[in-house]
Parts: C-alpha cells; sequence; structure tokens
C-alpha cells in the first residue's frame, strides 16, 4: 500500500518545551473541525501518549527507529491511519531534542530519523520565554545541522507578550528564512505539569482542552499547519506486519490496567488480540479476583509506587494472583509489574509494603533514573521468548531491585550485565524493568499467546 495520509512531526530542541501541549493543541484543533486525527509519539513514552488520546479520541502509538525494524515502523504507521482506523492529520510528537536517540554519534532512535523516515516536515516548538534575537540562532543551527530534514516553521512557546514575539519572530525570520508559526502564553493553564518520570498522566490530570484549543486558534497560524502537512509526499510499498486475517480467540489474557498499571504499547495490545487473544482488563487495585478462565496475566509498567499502599491492602487480589503462579500459568511483568510481583516496595519515605511476593527481592525507590535503550539476550525460555533469542528494548525507573535470587531472565550481549527473573513453580513467569515493543520481533506476542492457550 502508499501512505498518503497529511502528517506533521513536532519536534523541540531539548525535552521540557512544551511539544506535547503544541501537540494537542494541533490535535484538539483539528479534531474540532471535523478531521479524523492519528496521533502518534516517537520513541519509548507512555505519558505523553496518553495526552494525545485524551485530544484525539483514539489510541496514541509509538514509532521508534533503533527498537523496531523501519518498514515495520512504516507498516504501523499505516495501520493507525487506514483502513478501520483511516486518519484525515498524523500528528507525530518527538522525542527529547530534534537529533536525541540512542547514541552521540548517529540517529538512530532520533525524531529527525522518524520524519526522514516518514517523510514528514518538521515543526519546531521553542521555548522562547527567556529568548529574544538568540532564538533565531537556536533555530539556525537546527536548521543547517541536517540539510536531509525538512525543518518547515516553528512554534514559540511560553512568550510573555505580543510584543515578546514579534522579537523573536523577526529574528527569526529575518536570519534563517524559517517561517514562524505562532506562539502559546506563558501560562500553566494549558501546560501539562511534570512528574519525576515526565508528565503527569492525562488521566490524573487532564488538560483543559477547550481554553488549550481557544488558546490555540488566536495565535497559532493551525491554517498554515494543515497545509504544511498535506505536502508530506506518498511512501510506497508499506506493508502490514500483522497477520492477516485475524487468527479466531485462542487464549483469554487478563491485563492490569489501572492507575497503578498503565503503561502498554497499544500496537503490544493490537498485536496480541489479531493472533487471537482475548485481553480482559483488571485492576489489581480495586478487584479481588482475577477475571474468571483467564489463562495468563500481562502487568504492564506504570506507578504502583504512587499506589503501594492500596495494592498491599488488596490482600484478596495479592493472593490471587499468587495461586494464578502456583497453577503454573504465564505471567509476563514488566517494570511496574515486576515491583508488584516482588516481595515489597519501599517508599521514597522509607515505607515498606508487602507485594505478591512471587519473585525473589525489594523494590526501593531512588534518586536518580535508570534510562536507556537495552539489547537484551534471553538465558532461558519464557512466556514471550526462547533461550537465546535477542530482544530489544528500554528501561526507565526510578527504583532497584535489591535482594533478587534466582535465575535471570536476560544478559546484555555487550556488557553482560544481567537483568530481569525468571520465577514461579514451572518457569511460567518473566519479569524484568525492560519494556518490550512487540513490533521488535512478532515472534514474542506469538509466543506469548501459544504458551497461554497452551495450557
Amino acid at each position: 500500500m502508499n501512505l498518503t495520509v497529511p502528517r506533521i512531526v513536532i519536534a523541540a530542541p531539548a525535552s521540557g518545551t512544551g511539544k506535547t501541549t503544541v501537540a494537542v493543541a494541533l490535535i484538539r484543533t483539528a479534531r474540532d473541525r471535523g478531521m479524523r486525527v492519528a496521533p502518534f509519539k516517537v520513541g519509548p513514552d507512555y505519558v505523553d501518549p496518553s495526552h494525545h488520546t485524551q485530544a484525539a479520541g483514539r489510541a496514541s502509538r509509538n514509532l521508534d527507529g533503533w527498537m523496531l525494524p523501519h518498514a515495520t515502523c512504516l507498516g504501523l504507521f499505516a495501520r493507525a491511519t487506514t483502513g478501520a482506523h483511516t486518519a484525515d492529520l498524523a500528528v507525530i510528537e518527538g522525542l527529547m531534542g530534534l537529533f536525541d536517540g540512542r547514541s552521540a554519534s548517529a540517529e538512530d532512535g532520533s525524531t529527525a530519523q522518524m520524519a526522514k523516515l516518514l517523510r514528514a516536515p518538521i515543526v519546531l516548538v521553542l521555548n522562547a520565554g527567556a529568548m529574544g534575537r538568540t532564538a533565531a540562532a537556536v533555530v539556525h543551527g537546527l536548521h543547517t545541522f541536517d540539510p536531509t530534514v525538512r525543518l518547515a516553521g516553528v512554534v514559540l512557546n511560553r512568550i510573555a507578550s505580543y510584543r515578546h514575539y514579534q522579537i523573536c519572530e523577526t529574528a527569526i525570520r529575518e536570519t534563517t528564512g524559517v517561517p514562524v508559526l505562532g506562539w502559546l502564553p506563558n501560562d500553566p493553564a494549558i501546560a501539562v505539569p511534570e512528574r519525576h518520570l515526565g508528565l503527569v498522566l492525562a488521566g490524573e490530570h487532564p488538560v483543559d482542552l477547550e481554553q488549550l484549543a481557544r488558546r490555540a486558534a488566536e495565535t497559532l497560524d493551525i491554517d498554515t499547519l494543515l497545509r504544511l502537512a498535506a505536502t508530506a509526499p506518498p511512501v510506497a510499498d508499506v506493508t502490514d506486519p500483522f497477520p492477516t486475517p485475524r487468527r479466531e480467540t485462542r487464549a483469554r489474557i487478563a491485563v492490569a490496567r489501572d492507575a497503578a498499571f498503565d503503561f502498554y504499547y497499544e500496537d503490544n495490545l493490537d498485536l496480541l488480540e489479531s493472533l487471537g487473544a482475548e485481553l480482559v482488563p483488571f485492576s489489581p487495585l480495586a478487584d479481588a479476583h482475577l477475571p474468571p478462565a483467564v489463562d495468563a496475566l500481562y502487568l504492564g509498567g506504570g506507578y504502583p509506587e504512587l499506589h503501594a499502599a492500596r495494592l498491599a491492602g488488596n490482600t484478596a487480589m495479592r493472593s490471587a494472583v499468587r495461586t494464578f503462579v502456583d497453577a503454573g500459568h504465564p505471567v509476563y511483568a514488566e517494570c511496574g509489574g515486576l515491583m508488584y510481583l516482588a516481595q515489597a516496595l519501599v517508599t521514597a519515605d522509607d515505607t515498606t509494603h508487602p507485594m505478591v511476593g512471587i519473585v525473589a527481592g525489594t523494590s526501593h525507590m531512588t534518586a536518580r533514573p535508570t534510562l536507556a535503550y537495552r539489547e537484551a539476550e534471553a538465558l532461558w525460555d519464557s512466556p514471550i521468548a526462547r533461550a537465546g533469542q535477542t530482544i530489544r528494548g528500554h528501561e526507565f525507573h526510578y527504583s532497584v531491585l535489591q535482594g533478587t535470587a534466582g535465575p535471570r531472565a536476560y544478559r546484555d550481549p555487550a556488557t553482560g550485565v544481567l537483568e530481569g527473573l525468571i520465577a514461579g513453580p514451572t518457569r511460567n513467569v518473566l519479569a524484568s524493568y525492560l519494556h518490550v515493543h512487540f513490533g521488535t520481533d512478532p515472534s514474542l506476542a506469538e509466543r506469548f499467546v501459544t504458551t497461554s492457550c497452551s495450557r
């Protein structure tokens, strides 16, 4: 198939400049005009997509040029903008700075790389709150750093006044020739508050979308932004990475979905369903029992440390999970899920909260994050991988697991560092800090469904 949907990338010089605010403003404003908007996020992020989803009324999806094969990125993008998911516009929010990715010497995983792959124009969001003419120097540097990147416009954020905007706009236009497509004010009412892992989830602090759309309509050149998106040329010969047709249901997988566990790649869930899994949501916070007749558990990441007391207090659910594991059912846990399956969680105030107790070790909150892409070689057969299989994923957490024991799940081929644990009476549990996008290797999702229905 050919990829023809109008599309635009929202990028920035650095994190914390307001990319999400501008992306959400464009998504909501276009939706208010009756357009079907497909939102995307470049890189490994679960929080920003929650705000896209709220604004678009449809799920935001992740694209990652390092974790995923490039053909898979294009295929996932096409799936989310055509057929049952047909869109009139795709808004792709970048990660960190425009050229930031996995390393200092290559573009792998960067917003610039993804924009090239999608052949999409880039609009730069610049935090000019403490700048005047210097704004032009920043734009000039980014505009000339890589001539193959199409920097099509600039939006100025955190502007103090219209006079401030005029100073920055004139300098950028006269010095670089890059058009300035408007601005947003320095107003906390239309910004998303931050926390230790980034922005606050949309469900915890919804953005006032109506107010944001009104402000955007007043100060952003929405018409030009939409025209720029329409200039993205077609991408030919894109193939769907999912199985066609969708397979008949052959396994029921319970998926933890609540305020403590809500970090999942949307395409992971879709791929599992296309391979024959029925996904059944449940809440480790609120439910006393697992859903009936489920074959496996999928415990994603999230913020269990913010809900540790409630998780500990739900002894019925903790017991239900232990019973499920003891019966030999497959369980796959990522990051927050690992913390939940451990013996205890020690929060930042040094309070110890008992957890499920399947995985040997106690998770302790730390002041500094672990943030990195990872390659991991599976050391044992597990619910998602066979021994010797290499997986790409990422870690982002403010906790460490101490006092671990038992078989380790992964080894980094480059460093030899061990990560994750295999647990359960039949080694039926894989618990790790590694977040895995099943698009990196669809056989991971296939194995999860197959092991779930083989019991």
